[in-house]
């Protein structure tokens, strides 16, 4: 059996291309995140209140945008990032829903959010 070798130029450039490609993810991401900011502060200003979903909300995406500076910065993301966006977006979820949720799932929210609390940890 004969061994082949990939072409290192053909290498180089798929790792361009991959680097191009994520780099354009995160620019999606993030002015993705922005504008979705900037409606929700539109919203805010309309309606002329702001409650604790609408601030837990734009707490969730600046975790977004300070995940992908982060990434952008090391090259790697912390495991503890998107937990904390997830620990958000229960809490988020709890405060909003309360009301239509039985006690079970009330239970189940906050035993999810104590979960990730201690994977944090």
């Amino acid at each position: 059996m004969a061994d082949h070798q990939t072409d290192p130029r053909i290498l180089r450039a798929a790792g361009r291309s991959l680097a191009w490609l994520e780099m354009l993810g995160l620019a999606v991401i993030a002015l993705a995140t922005l504008v979705a900011g900037v409606e929700e502060v539109a919203k805010m200003i309309s309606l002329r209140t702001v409650t604790l979903a609408d601030l837990l909300l734009l707490f969730i995406y600046l975790e977004v945008l300070t995940m992908v500076a982060v990434y952008l910065e090391s090259g790697a993301l912390p495991i503890r990032m998107p937990l904390y966006i997830a620990m958000v977006a229960l809490a988020r979820h709890l405060i909003l829903d309360m009301k239509a949720m039985s006690e079970w799932a009330i239970i189940a929210t906050a035993v999810a959010i104590l979960v990730i609390a201690i994977a944090v940890l």
